[in-house]
């Protein structure tokens, strides 16, 4: 089962990469913090049951409900529905998060941990998701967008925290969270008021701003 939640993960990061539609890729947070809100279930040893199902209603509750509400939220106050321009073409960011599984396994075969974890491949499928998280935030050019990669970034990180869970205190994974739910939050206000100043959110288009700005302060 574990395995193939992982394996369910390097899928949405492939689908995530193929889709333009923003609502498509909040689908894509929405399930990766599902799937990584069970993991928990799937690890060994001895937990206190209050602790698993602690950590595990938490995060199914902010990475499943909440966070991917907020971006629907945003979503329909900014009017964007599809990523019209990308930096990188589709086919190629495909080819590139399959070269970036490639390289997570890799580099995880060069990182040997001094314990044994849940499954082999929980390191690797990690990495490649928090490698997909960062292609996403430099490859597309809507705010939403990148916030969206912020987040499967983060899922990258959350899923290694949790391959170290009898390692690390349970207080880590929850300070990681309201680390994240904040981030979010701060993004969110940032895209409603490039949306409301400049009608769109292009990032892309913010670069004019240097052209721009000289020129009116010439006339004035």
């Amino acid at each position: 089962m574990l395995d193939g939640i992982l394996m369910l993960l390097v899928l949405l990061n492939l689908f995530s990469l193929g889709s333009t539609r923003i609502s498509a890729s909040i689908r894509v947070v929405a399930y990766q913090g599902a799937a990584i809100g069970l993991v928990p279930l799937f690890l060994r040893g001895k937990i206190p049951g209050t602790m698993l199902l602690g950590i595990v209603f938490v995060t199914l509750l902010v990475k499943a409900v909440l966070l991917p509400g907020f971006l629907r939220y945003a979503q329909k106050r900014v009017n964007v529905r599809r990523e019209e321009k990308t930096f990188v073409g589709v086919s190629t960011s495909i080819l590139c998060g399959v070269a970036a599984l490639g390289v997570a396994f890799f580099i995880s075969s060069r990182l040997p941990l001094p314990f044994a974890t849940a499954s082999p491949f929980i390191v690797p499928v990690a990495l490649s998701v928090s490698l997909t998280g960062s292609f996403i935030i430099i490859s597309r050019a809507q705010a939403l967008s990148q916030v969206i990669g912020y987040l499967i970034l983060e899922n990258g990180i959350y899923l290694f925290g949790i391959a170290l869970f009898l390692e690390q205190p349970l207080l880590v994974e929850l300070g990681m969270l309201l680390d994240v739910f904040v981030g979010v939050f701060v993004m969110g206000i940032t895209i409603f008021h490039i949306n409301r100043e400049f009608e769109h959110t292009d990032t892309s288009r913010l670069s004019g701003l240097a052209d721009w700005l000289p020129e009116e302060r010439s006339l004035e």
